[in-house]
């Protein structure tokens, strides 16, 4: 069963840095497409970064050159680095894995930027 556990959400100034992390159950990066999507209070659901299983990695025009995204194959973790971050980042931030017709996510973490 795969689980996704993110944290190090919180509250910051503008121009502030986070660093989100995702931890997952066992070795999953080398089959599943990973990912951090955001969803602030009614507003839809954004993608914000993916890493392809070739390590290919794609932003969300809004956070390009602010949030990268990397990865820990040892520690079965993905990061999301936070730069310069805006007000309209605020959102809850939710990790997600997709291989073929599977998708997951974790519980989300919550990022405020004020």
């Amino acid at each position: 069963h795969v689980q996704l556990v993110e944290s190090g959400g919180g509250s910051v100034q503008p121009g502030g840095t986070l660093t989100l992390r995702c931890a997952a159950s066992g070795p999953l990066f080398s089959s599943y497409g990973m990912g951090w999507f955001r969803q602030a209070p009614g507003k839809e659901r954004e993608g914000v970064a993916t890493i392809d299983t070739d390590g290919s990695t794609r932003y969300a025009d809004s956070v390009k050159g602010r949030f990268s995204l990397s990865i820990d194959n040892a520690k079965n973790t993905l990061y999301l680095q936070m730069n310069s971050l805006k007000p309209e980042d605020s959102a809850m931030y939710y990790c997600r894995g997709v291989c073929g017709d599977s998708e997951y996510r974790g519980q989300g973490t919550q990022v405020t930027v004020s």
